[in-house]
């Protein structure tokens, strides 16, 4: 079987999460608003800056369908990865620093936190929604994880958009509950700078986000190998082709989430004849193409050595 995590899942946890964070905005800045707090000012631009980040993951999952052509002979598939840069960028400026920037001003500038009812109920309603998001996206990287560990699969999966999504959702979580907190705290003491300080723990969180997210997108980005089970794969499937000695080099480049290219070079039993090596290497893609689909380009080379004496 191909690797679940390597298929066209939709966008449909991209959606969600947009449709979720353009409504949480809004009652943010309407709280923001009434209440006067940086916190909460700070949960505004984060939830419109993912609203934009969520814009900019269906940009990129639109382009890398594109298919390949002449200029493109692979295809877009990495576009994918280079959107799902930007929106780390983006998190790490628009969310992380603004966050930190406007915290330091409050904490500066301290003003009186005044009417949190509104800003409580819009927290609390914040928290529902966020977390039934990044409940949806743990039940979906469940499903695409396989027989992997749930932190193995983050730290190793060629599926950006959905990392991105969960990462987001999972600090806009975290963050809403420092907010909640710093809005208390300076309510209940009369001392702003404590709603000041919940802003740059806000933007601190964002900034760490953003940059694990960099850290693994940009991995990607550059060139990186395919799963281990696909290398594996081609291997033991190699294994089982009468006719095929051994495989002398396997490179794997993941192109974009469920594109993957493989080159191939293979020992052959130097009596074959060219007939027979093309009927053989014929079977091996097959069997390859049939047991990871994810493998779009394939390219297997044949060299024949004499048999080593002790074979």
């Amino acid at each position: 079987m191909g690797n679940p995590e390597t298929k066209d899942h939709g966008t449909g946890h991209i959606i969600q999460s947009l449709l979720v964070n353009v409504v949480i905005a809004i009652f943010k800045g309407i709280a923001a608003f009434i209440t006067g707090s940086g916190a909460m000012f700070a949960e505004t631009i984060h939830s419109f800056a993912d609203c934009a980040n969520q814009l900019l993951l269906l940009v990129g999952v639109r382009q890398s369908r594109r298919l390949p052509n002449e200029k493109h002979p692979i295809g877009y598939g990495r576009a994918a990865y280079f959107w799902s840069f930007m929106v780390a960028m983006l998190l790490f400026s628009v969310g992380g620093m603004f966050s930190v920037y406007e915290g330091v001003h409050k904490f500066n500038h301290p003003e009186p936190v005044e009417d949190i009812v509104w800003a409580l109920a819009v927290i609390f309603f914040a928290i529902v929604l966020e977390g039934y998001s990044t409940i949806s996206n743990i039940k979906e990287i469940n499903k695409r994880k396989g027989n992997k560990s749930f932190f193995g699969y983050i730290s190793g999966t060629k599926d950006s958009d959905l990392i991105v999504v969960f990462g987001e959702n999972s600090a806009a979580v975290l963050g809403l509950i420092v907010a909640l907190v710093a809005l208390l705290a300076a309510y209940f003491t009369g001392d702003g700078r404590y709603d000041a300080i919940g802003s740059v723990i806000i933007g601190l969180i964002l900034i760490l986000v953003a940059v694990f997210l960099a850290t693994e997108v940009k991995s990607l980005l550059i060139g990186e190998s395919a799963d281990p089970n696909i290398i594996e794969g081609i291997y033991s499937t190699a294994a089982t082709q009468t006719g095929i000695i051994e495989v002398v080099n396997c490179r794997t480049v993941q192109q974009g989430p469920g594109e993957v290219l493989a080159c191939v070079k293979i020992n052959c039993q130097p009596t074959l004849t060219t007939l027979e090596l093309s009927t053989i290497i014929n079977s091996f893609e097959h069997q390859l193409r049939t047991r990871h689909p994810e493998i779009k380009w394939l390219y297997i080379e044949p060299d024949v050595q004499e048999w080593k004496q002790n074979k």
